[in-house]
């Protein structure tokens, strides 16, 4: 059973969500300290993924 590239996406868009919100979380007075940094790259990471993802998804469905 293979899963589907648009499924993954969607758990990376997700991922990325709940990592955006625990930046937002953890910036107290500044936004210049190491764990919301650290949040925000890994969410613009899953985000970077989930729409490489989408792209796939796109080509597997146009060479169909």
């Amino acid at each position: 059973m293979k899963v589907s590239p648009m499924f993954l996406a969607w758990i990376y868009i997700l991922m990325g969500i709940l990592f955006m919100y625990l930046a937002i979380q953890s910036a107290d007075e500044t936004i210049w300290n190491f764990a919301t940094i650290i949040f925000a790259l890994i969410a613009t990471f899953d985000f970077g993924v989930a729409i490489r993802l989408v792209g796939v998804h796109q080509a597997m469905k146009k060479s169909k």
